[in-house]
């Protein structure tokens, strides 16, 4: 088994909880936001959930195209030189209530997360939504997992795709 599959890939998303979205304006130009992020429970379909307010304009966008882009980075915190790993996530989006208990669940499992909901009223706030990214089956590396020293040598090699099985 190749150290770049979907099990592998999987582990490096759940490390994190910051990632970048990309919507589109009305306008067809790209909207891009960075926001946090919780993962499903892996015994459930893969998939990302976001938390925010309603009155935002990427929830406008989704309501108007529900295809979106995640990006999760990877920073090298003291190799600033050496380009961050990506992991990118084509797909699309759904909005969802916020008192969907499922996904307080996931959110209850990070510090940071946790910290973002504890003031939500689930029952009676409005305001807020979870963004669903139901990603395409293929998802796009760089650089995770490679040695550093190995992509400065040749960094086109440090891009790779995974396929997220159909059971997941």
């Amino acid at each position: 088994m190749t150290k770049f599959n979907f099990s592998f890939v999987e582990k490096e998303i759940r490390k994190k909880t910051f990632g970048i979205l990309h919507t589109l304006n009305s306008d067809g130009t790209p909207h891009t936001t960075g926001i946090l992020y919780g993962v499903s429970k892996p015994d459930t379909e893969f998939a990302l959930y976001l938390l925010t307010s309603g009155k935002y304009r990427k929830v406008r966008n989704i309501q108007r195209n529900p295809k979106v882009s995640f990006i999760i980075p990877f920073p090298h915190h003291h190799l600033r030189f050496v380009p961050s790993g990506t992991i990118t996530l084509n797909g699309v989006a759904k909005l969802v209530p916020v008192n969907t208990e499922d996904i307080i669940d996931i959110f209850s499992e990070k510090r940071i997360l946790k910290m973002i909901i504890a003031d939500i009223d689930f029952e009676r706030d409005e305001e807020y939504v979870y963004i669903k990214i139901e990603p395409d089956p293929k998802i796009l590396c760089f650089g995770v997992g490679f040695n550093i020293w190995k992509l400065r040598s040749s960094h086109t090699e440090g891009g790779y795709s995974v396929t997220i099985p159909p059971e997941r």
